[in-house]
């Protein structure tokens, strides 16, 4: 089966592999050879790649995930491997989201973005931990 990550920057990436488990506003779904058509919300979490033993896993911060025969296509606001999270500015951008909103009044607007910034840095930082933990990786 053929993955296909796309950011507005980048293709993250493109090979074959042998699973895919991402977070969708349903839950979190394992993608298989043969399964069912279907179109997702991404939600902002870890998505890991399972490509001949070798697990690869991402922190995504939230888009849209197809599913078509025998191809996956994963259209993500953004996508970063474990190796291009850098912890301490994931830290920083977490706190100061957590700040302002602590400091000041919102319109329904400003809130959700910066909510969404808030999530986002949270995904990084636990995707960042979990796999490092132990892995050598910083």
């Amino acid at each position: 089966m053929h993955l296909s990550i796309v950011t507005p920057e980048r293709v993250v990436f493109s090979d074959e592999i042998e699973y895919v488990t991402l977070p969708t506003e349903e839950g979190e779904i394992t993608v298989l050879e043969d399964h069912v058509p279907l179109v997702g919300i991404l939600k902002p979490g870890e998505l890991v790649i399972s490509r001949a033993a070798e697990m690869i896993p991402l922190a995504v911060s939230g888009g849209v995930v197809q599913v078509r025969q025998q191809m996956v296509t994963i259209l993500a606001d953004t996508a970063e491997r474990v190796e291009e999270i850098i912890e301490e500015r994931a830290e920083e951008a977490r706190r100061r989201a957590e700040q302002i909103l602590a400091e000041k009044s919102f319109d329904a607007v400003e809130y959700a973005v910066l909510s969404a910034k808030m999530e986002k840095e949270l995904a990084r930082l636990r995707v960042a931990r979990k796999w490092r933990k132990g892995t050598g990786i910083r």
